[in-house]
């Protein structure tokens, strides 16, 4: 895979033969990291992803069944270049809701929310990214080994009256490994574009690129889930997967419309 042009460098750089398709060729906008990430995985049918995905988008399977993660985790460093990061507004907790899709070739994902504690983030990611964050009272605080989450969607801020909460414990109990390519853990994780769908009904896509992810099996105790259900996708019982990330360096470029 060639390399990505020079003078244009960032830390998750140094390692590209992992992904499924080359660098994109223009320059990266934007600088992060994701840190002290749970991912809790459900198996859910097609049938009840497919309303809530853009009809430009294929719902992506595995073993037959369509996937939701939801992530809790910390945003640390958002940096649009070329400025540096701004204190108290470039790191903050967030949490997330996605599926898995595929467009052109290029399977990513599709997020159902974004909430985060930060409301400048979630205007301009609303505004130039196309994707429903929502603000929030967020916060997450290590716990010995390790953390504490909770989430509670602002009233007003959602175009549904249900509740949206998140509350859960959670810690990593192995050593970190690369997913490999063909299981589900690699299928879950490891994506490198986002799709959204612009309100006059265009579908985008970001690219992103950042070092295989540090995966650890994990354990959790999730005692309030209810954000999925306020997005449309209610969830029964306990995930089916769980693994833990404690960082990676993360490049993004610009929103691309997808013709």
């Amino acid at each position: 895979m060639p390399a990505h042009p020079a003078g244009d460098s960032h830390p998750s750089f140094s390692e590209v033969d992992h992904r499924p398709w080359p660098l994109p060729r223009g320059r990266w906008s934007w600088s992060q990291s994701w840190c002290d990430l749970l991912f809790a995985h459900w198996p859910v049918p097609v049938a009840a992803v497919r309303p809530l995905v853009p009809a430009s988008l294929n719902v992506q399977t595995f073993d037959g069944s369509a996937w939701v993660t939801v992530v809790p985790f910390r945003m640390v460093d958002v940096t649009r270049r070329p400025w540096p990061p701004v204190p108290g507004l470039s790191t903050f907790p967030e949490l997330n809701v996605r599926v898995y899709v595929e467009a052109g070739g290029k399977p990513g994902v599709f997020f159902l929310s974004l909430d985060a504690a930060n409301p400048l983030v979630v205007w301009f990611a609303r505004t130039f990214f196309h994707v429903p964050y929502f603000q929030a009272r967020m916060e997450l605080v290590p716990e010995g080994e390790g953390f504490h989450g909770r989430c509670r969607r602002r009233a007003g801020s959602s175009s549904t009256t249900a509740p949206a909460q998140f509350e859960a414990r959670y810690r990593p109990v192995s050593a970190a490994r690369a997913a490999q390519p063909g299981t589900l853990e690699y299928f879950l994780t490891e994506r490198y574009c986002l799709y959204a769908h612009a309100p006059d009904g265009s579908l985008y896509r970001a690219e992103v690129h950042h070092k295989p992810w540090p995966l650890q099996q994990a354990e959790a105790e999730i005692t309030a889930n209810t954000v999925p259900a306020a997005d449309g996708l209610p969830l029964a019982g306990p995930p089916a997967l769980l693994h833990f990330a404690r960082r990676v360096d993360v490049a993004l470029w610009g929103s691309v419309r997808v013709e």
